[in-house]
């Protein structure tokens, strides 16, 4: 009977291919072409990468700039949309300034007037000819017979808050008949005659710091049981 050894037939062949392989891989240039294939594939793979890698950065900053286009579009929108408010905000300012002035303006001979009144009537005695007023300027006339009343008068319009300014107040006494007595002559035929004091006061007048026409003028307070001027002075408005 024949026996046959299989195992080591198959091993044998085995360490056959082993070393064929062992033989061929150990050759300089099988070992340079392996490396060189090792290399290309490497190389191949980070090359392709970089560009894959490259193109991804290029899309994301692509659409970052799309992004910052579309930001600024916005602001620059914002922008002009805030500038076209500020100039309705200032042409708005600029028309209630322009109607402020034009009440101003408007009220200035009544509101004059009035001032007047509340001072005068602090002032029993006290008659005013005229008023005139030219712009800023205003020039009051009258008489009294005590020159105290004068200066009692001139200070109601100093300390008025800046409504009047730039007092300056001028007196001449004279004398003139009194209409309200029966005239009698003296021994020597004359006429009995009052003194009084003529003055002419000139000074500032700012509106702006007139009162509220809804509001009591916080500068000045009548005096209880004052009188009231005899007559009613007009004002000249240049």
């Amino acid at each position: 009977m024949i026996k046959i050894n299989l195992l080591n037939s198959v091993t044998e062949r085995q360490g056959g291919a082993v070393v064929a392989v062992d033989k061929t891989i150990s050759s300089a240039s099988s070992r340079l072409l392996l490396m060189s294939v090792v290399v290309a594939v490497l190389l191949a793979a980070v090359i392709g990468w970089d560009v894959i890698s490259t193109q991804m950065a290029k899309a994301e900053a692509e659409r970052q700039l799309d992004e910052q286009k579309q930001i600024a579009a916005e602001l620059e929108t914002v922008m002009n949309e805030q500038k076209e408010l500020e100039g309705k905000i200032a042409n708005i300012d600029a028309r209630i300034e322009a109607i402020k002035k034009l009440r101003g303006s408007q009220a200035g001979p009544s509101a004059v007037l009035d001032a007047m009144r509340e001072r005068i009537s602090m002032v029993p005695g006290l008659y005013l000819e005229s008023i005139e007023q030219s712009g800023d300027s205003i020039i009051v006339k009258g008489n009294s017979p005590d020159e105290s009343q004068v200066t009692q008068f001139g200070r109601s319009l100093e300390f008025s808050n800046g409504l009047f300014s730039n007092m300056n107040i001028e007196t001449v006494r004279a004398e003139v008949a009194n209409n309200n007595l029966p005239q009698k002559a003296n021994a020597d035929g004359e006429t009995p005659k009052v003194e009084l004091v003529n003055f002419t006061i000139k000074c500032a007048y700012t509106p702006s710091k007139a009162p509220s026409p809804d509001g009591a003028n916080p500068t000045t307070a009548a005096a209880p049981g004052a009188a009231k001027p005899a007559t009613q002075p007009q004002v000249a408005k240049n």
